[in-house]
């Protein structure tokens, strides 16, 4: 099968790209690993927004575009390639709409869908907890009615951008005496709202993207209740399909595979002398096909949801298979670059400004957020195979 792009989709790539050079040019951006959600602007989002680029596969009844997946991957792949700052609309882009759009309330979807799609409000994700990671059923985090709101005490942790963000979308438990499956349900809340504390994680590269965050009484309206009470986690596990399977399960540190190959194609100096060795063409060669294969799974899995299925199995392949890349591409960079390849930005013998070791550092958390590789492979194994369960 020869996988192409129609004309009109080359046009979508081709304005995207000379959208970011233009705009990135401007705020004098430089491409860096593991900087797109860091890079949390809603200026920048804004001006995605007013090209329709924000909810573009929404229905057109939400002022979505109904545009396919695949012009959706198209749009992400180069937003990633170019490392832009894509935080501040992404959950809400990603997973928080389509959500509301299938489980939420007329009420919410009147309220937050418009404001979602203009880039005028930010959501993080609250599903982890110290107890409760690919477990999620195992969430502590209780939330009680009490006359027009529920009432939320316990935490959350490994929260992405909950410093920065409007509300934080959660998994609670609200029923202490029903089976954990059938005792959870979702919420949103606002995190100005009293009694929320957010303490920074900071990882190994000195990062600040992962937070704790607490709950002690903290009050949401009724309202703010997503879908069905007790629904959350059959709800949940349709929607972390959207979540796994994107390019940017592949392109994080996309920036670090250009500055290698560049490095390595230099005319002179250490580059050139390290082209001419045959392992480090063969580590390359490798990358090249691992990459461009984790690219088709992604294309895939837009054409899955494009055919109106949920991309289950295949969404945990296509994690799996991507993050593990990622990985290899950090490992393999650091090993060209040598020991030098170890300095960290900042110092001038550093190759490539520092990036291989920063993103080695960032790499353990490719394979655990969304989903750990031991997880997806079990999802594969038993909704992919059909392979029994015990």
């Amino acid at each position: 099968m020869e996988f192409g792009f129609t004309k009109e989709q080359e046009q979508l790539r081709e304005g995207v790209r000379s959208f970011l050079e233009q705009e990135l040019a401007a705020e004098s951006f430089a491409a860096r690993s593991n900087q797109w959600v860091e890079g949390f602007s809603q200026e920048f989002s804004r001006k995605v927004a007013q090209r329709g680029w924000i909810g573009m596969t929404w229905p057109r009844e939400y002022s979505g575009q109904g545009r396919s997946y695949i012009d959706r991957a198209i749009l992400m792949e180069e937003m990633l390639r170019y490392q832009a700052p894509i935080g501040y609309h992404f959950l809400g882009d990603r997973q928080v709409g389509p959500s509301l759009m299938h489980f939420g309330s007329d009420e919410l979807k009147k309220e937050f869908l418009p404001r979602i799609i203009n880039a005028s409000v930010s959501f993080c994700l609250g599903f982890s907890e110290p107890d409760a990671g690919s477990d999620l059923v195992a969430v502590r985090t209780n939330a009680r009615e009490e006359g027009d709101y529920y009432v939320i005490n316990g935490q959350k942790v490994w929260t992405s951008l909950a410093h920065k963000a409007d509300y934080i979308w959660i998994l609670a438990r609200t029923d202490p005496e029903a089976p954990k499956h059938k005792a959870l349900s979702e919420l949103i809340i606002d995190l100005k709202s009293p009694g929320i504390t957010i303490r920074p994680i900071i990882n190994m590269a000195g990062a600040h993207s992962f937070n704790e965050v607490f709950f002690e009484e903290v009050k949401t309206p009724r309202t703010y209740l997503v879908g069905g009470k007790n629904r959350g986690f059959y709800q949940i596990m349709t929607q972390v399909d959207y979540e796994r399977a994107g390019l940017e399960r592949l392109m994080q540190n996309y920036p670090l595979f250009e500055k290698i190959i560049k490095f390595l194609r230099e005319d002179k100096g250490e580059g050139a002398r390290l082209r001419k060795d045959p392992i480090i063409r063969d580590s390359i060669g490798r990358l090249e096909v691992e990459y461009q294969t984790g690219r088709l799974f992604c294309y895939y899995v837009a054409w899955v949801l494009d055919q109106g299925r949920i991309p289950n199995y295949e969404a945990a392949l296509c994690k799996a298979y991507c993050t593990q890349f990622e990985q290899r591409l950090n490992d393999i960079a650091t090993r060209i670059l040598g020991l030098y390849g170890q300095l960290l930005p900042g110092s001038k013998w550093a190759p490539i400004n520092g990036e291989a070791p920063e993103s080695y550092l960032f790499g353990p958390s490719y394979t655990l957020q969304g989903g750990t590789v031991e997880i997806l492979k079990n999802i594969v194994a038993t909704r992919g195979l059909g392979l029994p369960t015990s």
